[in-house]
């Protein structure tokens, strides 16, 4: 069973910095894109950051210039690193993953986090 474990989050003051981690585990045949998603109370989940398996990187408007996502491919370990944070940042941050599973050549699955809770205030 693979489990992906958000951690990082917290309280900061507007114009602060954070650093999430997202740690998988379990057993799997291969790590593919990995993405950072967040959801506000009354909002709708929306996507982050993505770090595809070629290296790739994809930023949402509201993010760019501030957020760095990145990648220990070894330790299979995501990160994101948040800087100039804005109240509007307040959110529960979620990691996916697209991991293969199995035997042979196993099969693609995409995996959720159970979150890490940010909220940027003064």
């Amino acid at each position: 069973q693979v489990e992906l474990r958000e951690s990082g989050g917290g309280l900061v003051q507007p114009g602060g910095s954070l650093r999430l981690s997202c740690s998988v585990s379990g057993t799997l045949l291969g790590v593919g894109s990995m993405i950072w998603y967040r959801k506000a109370p009354g909002q709708e989940r929306e996507l982050v950051a993505a770090l595809r398996s070629d290296g790739s990187t994809l930023y949402e408007d509201p993010v760019k210039g501030r957020f760095t996502i990145s990648r220990d491919f070894a330790k299979r370990n995501l990160f994101l690193e948040m800087n100039d944070l804005k109240v509007e940042d307040t959110a529960r941050y979620f990691c996916n993953a697209n991991v293969r599973v199995g035997k042979g050549w196993g099969t693609w699955n995409d995996c959720w986090g159970l979150g890490t809770q940010i909220t940027v205030s003064s």
